[in-house]
């Protein structure tokens, strides 16, 4: 996109939002760059550059822009979509696998060479893996020191910064502003006055802004440790009801709940664990993060992203989706779905063999059982989530007799639960989506429905497909589809890349609880 630089002046000077994230416009004679919906006046054309990444516009020398602050901008729909190398590696890094790892690891996991690496990110974003991960730590930074009353020392280490030196350059030449500056610019509570206390503290904070997110969502409850509240935005329309309502619908106690107009539950992240509750609004998503270690915070956002779909372009997918007349009219009903993903890969597919052939309250049950046994108790003061999920290490080492399944459904989740434990079959948005298909074929009691449902909402795979699904099916013929797999296979062909919208399109025929937002004590 960012090379058709016809195309890319006429979305600046449209301020086309419906670009944010998918490409910044750097001014030559400013040296500031911007998102392409910024409000300031357009420059001129012949002023105008354009890059496709935020790394890349600070790695060419210029500095985000104060006004619209291009880093809050959505992720790139590009990178859901594509499957290859580069777009593995883009979703690696903003799980923060470079801070941990360094770009060795970030090599092992894509079966690559640093410099081969380096040449095809430098080649397709602009910037190379390290330049990624500082931007990004660049804005992780700026979220704590304008949210909470940490030293800004402290600051810079949970941000992930190597020194207090880098993290000082780093966050002057990104913002043109230190970061005492930052903090003294930031947003006060109503009431508040003086600039923020640089003391210790808790954590404990007041509303903001985040990589990924905009806009402030009002103070957070005061007294809770390592709590952010946060607005994550998203390109228009979104479609709640199918999104809140599946996460709702299937909802294990103890892990997950609906309270106050929100979705909660607990996190199993790479420091320690968390909480998050996430509500929907009219022009974005409220978040509030509960830490035990704020390190995780950029991680904690991009698994909301990914389970709530944020970075999906709607405009697209329903464009090609209806270009089916049959389809067309369920549509534009409500457009804007998205698919439910997950934050946690391997749980999802251990959920997944539990649903198999059972309702979703069995299910739920079955899935509750394993985390009162082998979950991790967590306190939760402000609800009623108690564990977190079991991980593989946990479940591989249960009785098969304890588990209330039929025998080959014991084999099935142990089999499983084994190969992720020993590193045999990995998940996650990250992986080869072929290879990983054809590992989970290869495991006893997999078929296309269990495969399918898991590189849809674990691989975050948006043409993963279920013509198989009964509500599919029955949506299908309903709408006057083919009702065979094989026929609804041949005429999804036109769906694509999307076909995994358009099951939560056919699924929104039915009137199962998946499909409505929920209410209190659902």
């Amino acid at each position: 996109m960012h090379t058709d630089t016809e195309r890319c002046v006429r979305a600046v000077q449209s301020k086309d939002a419906r670009f944010d994230g998918v490409f910044f416009t750097a001014v030559r004679t400013t040296r500031i760059y911007c998102r392409p919906s910024c409000p300031a006046h357009p420059p001129k054309p012949e002023n105008m550059e354009f890059h496709p990444s935020s790394a890349s516009c600070q790695r060419a020398g210029f500095r985000a822009c104060k006004r619209c602050r291009p880093d809050t901008t959505p992720g790139s729909p590009e990178w859901n979509v594509r499957a290859d190398a580069v777009a593995r590696a883009v979703r690696l890094i903003q799980d923060g696998v470079v801070d941990r790892e360094g770009v060795p690891g970030l090599a092992r996991r894509l079966g690559w060479s640093t410099r081969q690496i380096e040449r095809q990110l430098l080649a397709e974003l602009g910037a190379g893996p390290l330049a990624l991960a500082r931007a990004q730590r660049a804005q992780t930074a700026r979220v704590l020191i304008e949210t909470t009353a940490m030293p800004l020392g402290e600051i810079a280490f949970a941000a992930g910064f190597a020194s207090i030196r880098t993290f000082n350059e780093t966050v002057r030449e990104v913002f043109a502003l230190t970061p005492g500056e930052l903090r003294t610019r930031a947003p006060r509570p109503t009431g508040a006055t003086g600039a923020p206390r640089t003391t210790r503290a808790t954590g404990t904070t007041r509303s903001m802004e985040t990589p990924g997110t905009t806009g402030t969502t009002g103070p957070a409850r005061a007294g809770t440790p390592g709590a952010i509240s946060l607005r994550l935005p998203f390109r228009t329309p979104l479609e709640p009801s199918n999104l809140f309502g599946h996460l709702a619908a299937t909802a294990v106690p103890g892990i997950e709940e609906w309270r106050d107009g929100a979705y909660r539950r607990t996190l199993n992240l790479p420091y320690g664990h968390g909480i998050v509750a996430l509500a929907p609004r009219p022009d974005h998503i409220a978040c509030r993060l509960s830490l035990t270690d704020l390190r995780d915070l950029t991680h904690a956002i991009s698994r909301c992203r990914r389970l709530l779909d944020l970075d999906a372009d709607p405009v697209a997918v329903d464009d090609r989706l209806r270009a089916d007349p049959l389809l067309a009219p369920v549509v534009d009903t409500a457009p804007g779905r998205r698919v439910p993903g997950t934050v946690d890969p391997a749980e999802f597919a251990v959920r997944a063999v539990l649903g198999q052939q059972v309702s979703t309250a069995a299910a739920r049950t079955h899935a509750a059982r394993l985390v009162t046994a082998h979950g991790t108790p967590v306190d939760d003061p402000e609800g009623g989530l108690t564990h977190l999920f079991p991980g593989p290490e946990a479940l591989a080492a249960l009785d098969p007799e304890t588990l209330a399944l039929p025998r080959s459904r014991r084999t099935t989740l142990l089999t499983l639960v084994r190969a992720l434990a020993d590193g045999s079959l990995t998940l996650g948005p990250a992986e080869d989506r072929e290879e990983t298909r054809a590992r989970l074929r290869a495991l006893p009691g997999f078929g296309p429905w269990t495969t399918e449902i898991i590189a849809m909402r674990a691989l975050g795979d948006p043409d993963a497909f279920l013509p198989g699904d009964l509500g599919v099916r029955r949506a299908a013929e309903g709408l006057g589809l083919p009702g065979t797999p094989a026929a609804l296979t041949a005429r999804a062909a036109h769906w694509r890349p999307w076909r995994a919208y358009a099951v939560q399109y056919l699924w929104a025929t039915d009137d199962h609880p998946i499909n409505l937002l929920p209410t209190e004590g659902h």
